[in-house]
């Protein structure tokens, strides 16, 4: 699994992160745990939710975009965050990912809450391959 590090001095009212991955399927998976991470305890999380998302976009950097975009708006709705995932991206223009999701929903006195997520920015977003593998910079409205 890929990591991340969350930035103390890029924005006041977000929060930005770095992400390091090995291949893209795993920087999306980082960037769906780092997002979890941010929103809730994940070990307070009852996994027993199962979703499968597909998701398509012109450029592989707006695919990352559309995906935390996803995951955010499925906890505003639904009330699900997910713990863990599967995470498969091909193509080439457009792009597709698929994505296997376990979860649960945010219960209250179960739940231990964080930052409630608002948006994915594009301020300072970046994705890009390097010599070691790929790497992004995401920046949440929180």
């Amino acid at each position: 699994m890929g990591r991340w590090r969350i930035l103390e001095d890029v924005a006041v009212a977000d929060c930005a992160l770095d992400l390091e991955a090995l291949d893209v399927d795993d920087l999306f998976e980082t960037a769906a745990l780092a997002l979890v991470d941010l929103m809730v305890d994940p070990s307070t999380v009852a996994a027993g939710v199962e979703r499968v998302v597909t998701l398509e976009a012109a450029e592989l950097d707006l695919l990352l975009y559309d995906w935390l975009s996803e995951l955010i708006f499925l906890k505003d709705r639904d009330r699900h965050v997910f713990t863990s995932c599967r995470v498969r991206v091909g193509g080439a223009a457009p792009y597709h990912l698929r994505a296997e999701l376990r979860g649960g929903a945010i219960e209250s006195g179960r739940t231990a809450l964080r930052a409630d997520l608002k948006a994915v920015t594009l301020h300072q977003f970046t994705l890009e391959q390097s010599e070691h593998g790929w790497c992004a910079r995401v920046v949440i409205d929180i």
